[in-house]
């Protein structure tokens, strides 16, 4: 970015960041907009699940990652910035309403003690709906890092709206995401929104840790044949042209669905996800 700006502006460009008043407007020195966390928190790593579009998933893979990761001895925290769409006390069975005091807000914990906040910890009732316009959304999960007393974590997930909006950008630049993992479906637009999802963690200098695909196949109960309901997949494909890792591939499982919609997500038995957990872990 520095050597267009230099090369579209050469009466202008010092070749001296440190020094030109446009240094950050050309991409050549962005300016830091990371926000201070709560000064009782420590938290070590930050991850993000994203997904180019909605219904993909993207919040049981949040919830999936966070199981795992407190299942080998973590102490782990789910932040939900779909501020309009919230999914995480749900699938966590949590409807405790957040308390809070003088210095800060405190997560609700599962039953497994993970940490999360989510809007719907906040409203009178969970089927409130949430009718905020982009930056008062923004301002929420911002407040979300800056205010929860997440105390000592070892991974705090991020569970993301879908799409590359108000709220992709403000976590992008106010946390320190340590990388994102994209949560994609077999479709043939797959390809489109993880390159817009890709794109934008590029612009933003944030890691793109690898790729997930939800409902990859439906395992027959009575033959045990994998069936590729949506078709073939695509993710190889996607994943050789952006230059990533697929990180796993999930199937339909009613009895995962059943415990989600059940508020037990921790109680489910399978094992999905063993490779985006140890790229995790090697971060």
């Amino acid at each position: 970015m520095a050597e267009e700006y230099r090369e579209q502006n050469p009466e202008t460009c010092s070749h001296n960041c440190e020094t030109c008043g446009s240094a950050g407007g050309c991409g050549s020195n962005p300016a830091n907009l990371l926000a201070e966390t709560n000064s009782f928190n420590d938290i070590k790593k930050v991850i993000g699940v994203v997904s180019g579009k909605g219904g993909v998933g993207k919040s049981m893979v949040t919830s999936l990652m966070a199981v795992n990761m407190k299942r080998l001895g973590y102490k782990v925290g789910i932040m939900d910035a779909d501020i309009t769409g919230p999914s995480i006390p749900k699938a966590f069975g949590v409807t405790e309403k957040a308390a809070a005091s003088e210095l800060g807000i405190f997560p609700c914990r599962t039953s497994t003690d993970i940490e999360t906040m989510s809007v719907n910890n906040l409203l009178e009732d969970e089927t409130d709906p949430v009718v905020w316009r982009g930056p008062v959304i923004g301002g929420a999960v911002k407040q979300f890092w800056t205010d929860v007393l997440w105390g000592e974590l070892d991974y705090l997930f991020v569970d993301m709206p879908p799409g590359t909006g108000d709220v992709a950008l403000t976590v992008f630049q106010s946390l320190p995401v340590d990388g994102i993992i994209v949560v994609t479906s077999p479709q043939d637009l797959v390809s489109m929104i993880v390159t817009k999802a890709v794109k934008m963690a590029e612009m933003l200098d944030v890691p793109v840790l690898g790729l997930v695909e939800n409902m990859s196949y439906l395992t027959c109960p009575d033959c045990g044949k994998e069936i590729k309901i949506f078709g073939e997949s695509k993710l190889d494909e996607v994943a050789a042209a952006q230059g990533l890792e697929v990180l796993g591939r999930m199937p339909i499982d009613p009895a995962l669905a059943a415990l989600c919609d059940e508020g037990k997500i921790e109680h489910y038995e399978g094992v999905l996800l063993e490779d985006a957990v140890e790229k995790i872990k090697n971060l």
